[in-house]
């Protein structure tokens, strides 16, 4: 099959409160792992806001509806754990768009989930969690009384029913607290230049974390992410397609900085959950992540409380923990142990090690069993 990108068939495009407050709806995950991501690995941050505005904008209006960008957790995941350089990141970002624009192109996607199987790709995003849990706490440990007090406007934000707001409110106040640490930044137009943060470096551990990914992309971002545009906005947008998209931003992006990014259908239901139902909330969304890559400095960056980040990542891997056991019916025991084991090997040994046993484990049961 012949490479081609999905055409537009629509350009709706409004610019209203709803938009902006379904453009948020994308962000809840989005900037708090970018954040984390920029607080442990070398990696530009201005660089990396300036790749997902100028893609949600690009997706947002080629598509014609609010479609996600963001990050590829289980990579960014790894990274944030120091499982993974960003120089191992960058690589794994670059052969992860090859692999999804090929199958994309050829319409392998389809085959891929039924291969691999869904119980090992939630448990990927299980181990993924519970990595990005353990790390929280390392952050917090350091100042309790700052990650209690976190918790603490989480919690009680999440009971007055802004559960999805709370990561922003406190991501907002770890800013201020850095602004007042590190003084009101200049704004700053980030530099363009070729892989800003280092070469890439392909590596065992690069390979072992894409495949990984490759999994949860294959299931989440393209297949999911299809079936919840014909569901919330009656588009026929095939798996294979979003598959092409993907490939080519990692391919675009991360030359010039950028992380490993996909669709989701997370971010997807988040927009739409908020109001989104135009590609002017990609639009909105792009021009703030811009807009903030102009005063994300490296000093304000290390003035920000990581015992906060550790809250964020609490979040996080609360819901990536959540999102991992949502599809999966309590009556099925064969594959609640899948998902587990995936988690548990994961945390203790690697997440590619355990997507592989996960794999095989999964066709021995659906062969013999």
């Amino acid at each position: 099959m012949a490479y081609s990108l999905p055409s537009p068939t629509r350009s709706d495009l409004e610019f209203s409160t709803s938009e902006l407050s379904g453009a948020l709806g994308d962000s809840v995950t989005v900037l708090p792992l970018l954040v984390a991501l920029a607080a442990t690995t070398t990696v530009s941050l201005p660089h990396v806001l300036v790749g997902f505005g100028v893609f949600q904008i690009v997706w947002g209006l080629y598509y014609g509806l609010p479609l996600s960008v963001e990050p590829m957790k289980a990579l960014i995941g790894l990274a944030i754990v120091g499982s993974l350089s960003y120089a191992e990141l960058a690589a794994a970002g670059l052969l992860a768009g090859v692999v999804l624009l090929g199958v994309g192109s050829l319409g392998f996607v389809g085959r891929l989930q039924r291969v691999v199987g869904e119980p090992v790709i939630r448990g990927v995003q299980l181990a993924v969690a519970l990595l990005l849990f353990e790390a929280a706490v390392d952050l917090s440990v350091g100042a309790p009384g700052v990650a209690a007090a976190g918790l603490a406007v989480v919690g009680a934000l999440a009971l007055a029913g802004y559960r999805q707001s709370s990561v922003l409110v406190v991501l907002a106040l770890g800013g201020v607290a850095a602004v007042l640490a590190a003084g009101v930044p200049t704004p700053r137009v980030p530099a363009a230049e070729l892989f800003p943060a280092g070469p890439p470096t392909l590596s065992a551990a690069a390979i072992e974390g894409t495949v990984a990914q490759l999994g949860m992309t294959v299931g989440n971002a393209a297949i999911a992410t299809a079936l919840l545009c014909g569901d919330l906005y009656d588009r026929d947008i095939s798996a294979d397609r979003l598959s092409q998209s993907m490939g080519v931003t990692c391919l675009a992006a991360i030359p010039f900085g950028g992380v490993p990014m996909c669709h989701g259908s997370g971010g997807l239901a988040g927009k739409y959950a908020f109001g989104a139902r135009t590609a002017g909330a990609n639009v909105l969304l792009g021009l703030g992540y811009v807009a903030l890559a102009l005063v994300a400095t490296g000093a304000l960056l290390a003035a920000f409380p990581v015992a906060l980040l550790g809250v964020l990542l609490v979040v996080v891997a609360i819901e990536l923990g959540r999102a991992a056991f949502d599809p999966i019916s309590a009556a099925d025991t064969r594959a609640l142990c899948l998902v587990v084991g995936v988690g548990i090997v994961g945390l203790a040994a690697n997440v590619g090690v355990a997507f592989v046993l996960g794999a095989v484990a999964f066709w021995l049961l659906s062969r013999y069993a």
